[in-house]
């Protein structure tokens, strides 16, 4: 059997990755993050049109699985919830694990899979070590960490208009 070729695209946001490429690439799930991919990880802005986007994927037939670096668990739960998509968190991104214990989830293997996050570092990184492939989106907008400020430039592709952003609306029930 041939093996499928991993490639690495870019998109400055969900909503404007076309989902009928993806099936014609033989994509069936999708590994997605969480914190500046889909919502800030401030909570303040989201990716526009991503939910319809996750819906009409999910509607489509694909597999969603979010994997999310995040410390605070009921965030993650509660966009898992809202999203009606499994997550794990913290998934120790760039590390395999995490990523091969989504696609067992999906019962996909990883030429079916491709992932979608905004850091190179942890998303593209780990779909390299997954043997998936991978599409970078823009960064949304949020506070930098202090290696955000010396390797952002590097490792992530900042979200250029700052008016094209929604506001996040969540509610959490803290635990």
């Amino acid at each position: 059997m041939a093996r499928r070729k991993r490639y690495t695209l870019k998109a400055k946001q969900i909503s404007q990755i076309e989902r009928l490429d993806l099936m014609r690439r033989g994509i069936q799930g999708i590994i997605v993050d969480l914190d500046n991919t889909i919502v800030s990880e401030d909570d303040v802005y989201l990716s526009p049109h991503s939910e319809a986007w996750i819906r009409d994927a999910q509607k489509e037939g694909f597999r969603l699985f979010i994997l999310s670096n995040g410390k605070r668990k009921y965030r993650v739960d509660y966009w898992s919830a809202r999203l009606n998509v499994p997550a794990l968190s913290p998934a120790r991104k760039p590390f395999p694990a995490s990523f091969r214990r989504a696609m067992a989830s999906m019962q996909l293997k990883p030429h079916q899979v491709i992932v979608i996050g905004d850091s190179f570092h942890t998303d593209v990184l780990g779909s390299l070590l997954s043997s998936c492939s991978c599409i970078q989106v823009a960064s949304l907008p949020h506070p930098p960490r202090w290696w955000e400020k010396i390797l952002g430039k590097w490792v992530q592709i900042p979200y250029l208009n700052a008016e094209e952003l929604w506001s996040a609306d969540c509610e959490y029930s803290y635990p």
